[in-house]
This record gives C-alpha cells, sequence and structure tokens, in this order.
C-alpha cells in the first residue's frame, strides 16, 4: 500500500503490484467497482503483475469520509461526467504511476469495473497519456460523442444487465469515430460476471473477458 499525492486534500490510497524483474514495464491503473478496493481488486492488480505489468489500484473511497466520497464519486459520474473530480484524481494516479521506477509512462493503460468500469471510459477519453483502456459494464459519459477522442478501447458486457445497451451504443459511436475498440456482450452473464467472489461470478465470459483485455493491451501498449 502507499499514498498518491492530490492536489488538495488527502492523499488518495493505492495498492502497487509490480513485475520482480528490471526494466520498463507497461503500467495499469485498476479502477475498482462500488465495494472499494478489496481483495478481488487487490488480487487483479496482482494478476497484471504476473504477466509484466505494473498494476495501480486507487481507493476512490480514500480521501475523506467513505459515505461523502461515495456520493462524491457517484454524483461525478452521473451529473458531470468528464468534469469531476475523480476524474482529475484518476489523472493525478496515472501520471503518479507513469513517473515510478521500472514503468514506462509511455505505455499506460486503466481497466475499471461498473463505476470503475464508467471513470476508465471518461479517462480515455480525457487523458491524452492514455494508449488503452478496458471496460467491464459501465456506463457511457455523456455527450457520447466524447468517446471520439478515446484511446483505443476493450468493453465487456454482461448480457443480462442494464449495461449491455450501453456496451452496444458505445460500439456503434467507435465505429462511428473510427476509434479501434474490441465490445462483447456475453450471452447469459449478468452484472459484475467478473468478480469471482460473488454470486454473478461467470467463469467462463470472465476468463475470455481477461484474455481478450490482455491480447489488446499487448497490442495496444506496444514500445514505443
Amino acid at each position: 500500500m502507499l499514498t498518491v499525492p492530490r492536489e488538495k486534500g488527502r492523499p488518495l490510497q493505492a495498492y502497487l503490484a509490480a513485475p520482480e524483474d528490471a526494466g520498463a514495464h507497461p503500467g495499469v491503473v485498476v479502477i475498482h467497482e462500488a465495494y472499494g478496493l478489496n481483495d478481488n481488486i487487490r488480487e487483479i492488480a496482482d494478476r497484471f503483475a504476473g504477466t509484466g505489468y505494473a498494476a495501480l489500484a486507487v481507493n476512490l473511497f480514500s480521501t475523506g469520509p467513505r459515505a461523502v466520497c461515495m456520493a462524491r464519486v457517484f454524483g461525478g459520474m452521473l451529473l458531470r461526467p468528464l468534469r469531476n473530480g475523480t476524474v482529475r484524481d484518476l489523472r493525478t494516479a496515472l501520471d503518479f504511476l507513469g513517473s515510478r521506477p521500472g514503468v514506462d509512462a509511455g505505455r499506460l493503460g486503466a481497466i475499471g469495473f461498473c463505476m470503475g468500469g464508467s471513470y476508465a471510459l471518461q479517462l480515455a477519453c480525457v487523458d491524452g497519456d492514455l494508449r488503452a483502456a478496458s471496460l467491464f459494464y459501465g456506463v457511457n459519459p455523456r455527450p457520447l460523442e466524447a468517446v471520439a477522442r478515446a484511446c483505443p478501447l476493450v468493453g465487456s458486457y454482461p448480457e443480462k444487465d442494464f449495461t449491455a445497451g450501453a456496451g452496444r451504443k458505445l460500439d456503434q459511436a467507435l465505429d462511428g469515430h473510427g476509434v479501434a475498440h474490441d465490445v462483447k456482450i456475453y450471452p447469459g452473464a449478468r452484472h459484475s460476471f467478473f468478480n469471482d467472489r460473488g454470486s454473478a461470478y461467470d467463469p467462463d465470459a470472465a476468463a475470455d473477458a481477461w484474455q481478450r483485455t490482455l491480447s489488446f493491451f499487448e497490442q495496444h501498449l506496444t514500445p514505443s
């Protein structure tokens, strides 16, 4: 665990997992769902480290009382997409990760789940340092035309969930804007299908989505 300094207020708490070997590794910011920075999210960061990435899992609920942070994060996602304090915090986290020893600042990505997936997409639309993002069952920013500025995106959505519609609309918008992407709707899957600690866990969909994410990142987070 470490802290990420912010311009104002308390620092962000975060969990860093990195490969043990020397060299400049690609980096990925991991953005949690509404459950916060829990064991599931830390394990995802560890999985990235095991495949050669430096992974920084941020705790968006650590800059004040949890209830206040949750209201700020969800309010920003729904009421002020693209222009809110959480996006600023994530940009700060991305810069922090890129400045770490052993991280190639030219190969930075992000991944997010539900609330975190929504913010990974917002980050992809506003931060030019981000080279690729993976979105799991998030909602789209308003206006949707903002995705014209996005980096390459890989999205994974469950069919049995309201976010499936968001995934279909995103797929169409990215086609129209010529943004590199891979969006897939998983038949029969439910919300949080990637969380192996939850009741909706779908091992087949989760395994496929993980491999698609790794393949997409390998393609787009290549050395400069």
